[in-house]
C-alpha cells in the first residue's frame, strides 16, 4: 500500500522560505507523477505544483510560480516544494499526491493517493 508523509510545515513570518517533503513508501516512486496542493480554511483544495515523473518537467500555478519550485529526488523516493517569499494567502495545509497517469495532473481527481498533509501558516 502506497503511503505519503509530508514533513516541513510550521509557523513563519512574510517573506520567510520554507521546504516541504513528502515520502512515498510501499510503492515504485519513479512511476507516479507528483503533486502539492492545498487547502485553506472554508476553501477548496487547489493546486500548487506538480511535477513529472520521469523528466521532472514542471508546472505551477500562477498564484505561487516564481516563489514556489517543486523538485524530486527518486533515488530517496521524496518530492520537495521549495516556498520562497512566503505571503499571509499561502497560508493553508498542504498536501503532497502521487498519481500513475503520465504528464502535469493540476484536478484532485487524478491523484491516486494522499499524503496527511502538513500546515503552513505565514503571519503578517
Amino acid at each position: 500500500q502506497v503511503q505519503l508523509v509530508e514533513s516541513g510545515g510550521g509557523l513563519v513570518q512574510t517573506g520567510d522560505s520554507l521546504r516541504l517533503s513528502c515520502a512515498l513508501s510501499g510503492g515504485i516512486f519513479n512511476i507516479y507523477a507528483m503533486g502539492w496542493f492545498r487547502q485553506a480554511p472554508g476553501k477548496e483544495r487547489e493546486f500548487v505544483a506538480a511535477i513529472t515523473r520521469v523528466y521532472g518537467n514542471t508546472y505551477y500555478a500562477d498564484s505561487v510560480k516564481g516563489r514556489f519550485t517543486i523538485s524530486r529526488d527518486n533515488a530517496k523516493n521524496t518530492v520537495y516544494l521549495q516556498m520562497g517569499n512566503l505571503k499571509p494567502e499561502d497560508t493553508a495545509v498542504y498536501y503532497c499526491a502521487a498519481t500513475r497517469t503520465s504528464g502535469i495532473n493540476t484536478a484532485p481527481g487524478s491523484y491516486d493517493y494522499w499524503g496527511q498533509g502538513t500546515q503552513v501558516t505565514v503571519s503578517s
